[in-house]
């Protein structure tokens, strides 16, 4: 199944699914590409060089915030936290996908001869 999801069409897409495993709650770098992984169900697997790029750009458009966390054990790491801005840009890409998908649909779905 996984082989029929082209990741070019999720590459576009990778910014509106980081924001969503963010509304969950605050998290770092591995966790985010395990949740995405999971949510998929193990359909697609986010290489973290994309995840990194993502990352950057989303704190650049102040959607998220990043800081660093207080692990006593090993190394520090660096949690990301949507903002409210980011939540807003989160639910204009839904909106927006939702209506693609529907536009999408009337275009590629072949009609029964009935109609």
């Amino acid at each position: 199944m996984g082989d029929l999801i082209s990741s070019d069409l999720i590459r576009g897409h990778i910014d509106t699914i980081i924001l969503r495993v963010l509304i969950d709650g605050d998290n770092y770098g591995y966790e985010i590409i395990k949740a995405i992984f999971k949510s998929s169900d193990g359909e697609y697997e986010l290489k973290e060089p994309s995840l990194y790029t993502s990352l950057k750009r989303l704190e650049k458009l102040s959607y998220i915030q990043s800081y660093w966390g207080d692990e006593t054990q090993g190394g520090r790491r660096k949690y990301y936290k949507i903002t409210v801005t980011g939540k807003a840009a989160y639910d204009n890409a839904v909106t927006a996908w939702n209506a693609a998908v529907k536009t999408i649909n009337k275009l590629i779905q072949r009609r029964s001869e009935h109609e």
